[in-house]
């Protein structure tokens, strides 16, 4: 066996492990681009959340929505983070088609139980990227 080839395969195989979880992969149809997202939320990491955001997304805090850029996004994110400090968060519900998917979940942050709606589409055929996310009060 060649061994430049044996090189370039491993070294293949291992950026593909250590980037498993970025908005660069996931139109596989057995991956749960979900995952990587709910951990984010989860931790309350809006830097690495933003890397799932569009370029331009819709962004509705409890009824405040913002048609905003991905860098506004991760500050309106950044910002409800520091004022509701993530708990737990569980995906309750999927559903959706090729290229387009929405999850809901129950967020714990700040004392309360918050709805979250995420919309996610594909629109290179490759990369899903958050198109909305919505979060609210439950009645």
């Amino acid at each position: 066996m060649n061994i430049k080839a044996l090189f370039t395969g491993i070294a293949l195989a291992a950026v593909m492990l250590l980037e498993c979880d970025t908005p660069a992969r996931g139109a596989g149809e057995n991956y749960d681009v979900f995952v990587p997202i709910a951990k984010y939320i989860r931790a309350g990491d809006a830097e690495r959340l933003s890397a799932w955001f569009a370029d331009n997304l819709e962004v509705t805090i409890f009824s405040s929505t913002n048609d905003a850029s991905r860098n506004q996004a991760r500050q309106i994110m950044k910002n409800f983070f520091t004022s509701y400090t993530p708990r737990a968060f569980e995906i309750n519900h999927t559903a959706g088609r090729p290229n387009m998917k929405y999850a809901f979940g129950t967020l714990t942050a700040g004392g309360e139980k918050l709805s979250v709606t995420i919309f996610v589409s594909c629109k290179d055929g490759e990369n899903y990227l958050i198109q909305q996310l919505k979060i609210e009060r439950r009645n």
